[in-house]
């Protein structure tokens, strides 16, 4: 027989695996209803129908971005019609480095999405810039990442504003390892036990121009505000979603 306390607890398992949708989201809804997106880093589980941001569901149409044609969250891909997003949408599915969408042109996407991917660049506002450029003038801009409470970046300072301009304005590459010995001081392997002990934590980092697989850099919600402020967006609102979400929304104002 389930008892009462394990109702609840089924209920509980339930709303932070499947929702329920979150203000952040229906509150703005309607920038992503019957529009056309690009997703970097995807597809996500988070933006499924029934999930805490549920815009697979609304969309017309959404393309992806993946900087390999083999990676370790979506395997073997091939660019082409084949970006299958949810059981019966397919986009097209692009491969190039975030940080270069050269084969899209200017001002082509209602709205960008981008779900734990944007701190696995090494030149975060590069990124951002390049997303602003395919977006059309008051695009939308949905972006997800850890929240360091809640994962193995709990023991690394927050990054500042102030370096990622530095990262941007030296134009840093996604090859560079510049905070590896941070990584490998405080990364808390004990809530990433998937790695490995630390000497096989190393060898992944250390291929991780192959893999791209470590955070380079620590986000909160300040930051993600900085962000939007830098290229000039709205800032529509900044949310949390168990059990590590953490997610800003923006609107492309006209000199972003």
């Amino acid at each position: 027989m389930i008892t009462d306390y394990a109702r609840r607890m089924i209920r509980r398992a339930k709303k932070i695996l499947f929702g329920p949708t979150l203000p952040i989201f229906s509150n703005n809804k309607n920038l992503f209803e019957n529009k056309k997106g690009l997703e970097v880093g995807g597809p996500s589980v988070i933006f499924q129908e029934g999930r805490f941001l549920p815009v697979y569901k609304y969309a017309s149409i959404i393309d992806g971005v993946n900087f390999s044609a083999e990676t370790v969250w979506e395997g073997k891909i091939q660019q082409g019609n084949n970006y299958k997003y949810a059981d019966d949408k397919i986009g097209y599915q692009y491969i190039c480095e975030g940080t270069n969408l050269q084969e899209i042109k200017d001002a082509s996407y209602d709205f960008v999405l981008s779900c734990h991917n944007l701190e696995h660049f090494a030149n975060p506002l590069k990124a951002v810039q390049e997303w602003s450029r395919v977006l059309k003038q008051d695009g939308t801009l949905l972006l997800v990442l850890p929240h360091p409470k809640y994962t193995f970046d709990h023991k690394r300072p927050i990054t500042t504003i102030e370096h990622l301009i530095k990262d941007f304005e030296n134009d840093t590459r996604e090859d560079d390892m510049t905070h590896l010995e941070e990584i490998l001081r405080l990364h808390d392997l004990s809530r990433n036990k998937q790695s490995g002990d630390l000497a096989s934590f190393k060898e992944l980092c250390l291929k991780n121009v192959e893999n791209r697989c470590i955070h380079h850099h620590v986000f909160s919600s300040e930051l993600l505000a900085q962000i939007f402020s830098y290229f000039n967006y709205e800032l529509l609102g900044v949310g949390f979603a168990d059990p590590f979400h953490l997610i800003a929304i923006g609107k492309k104002l006209k000199s972003a």
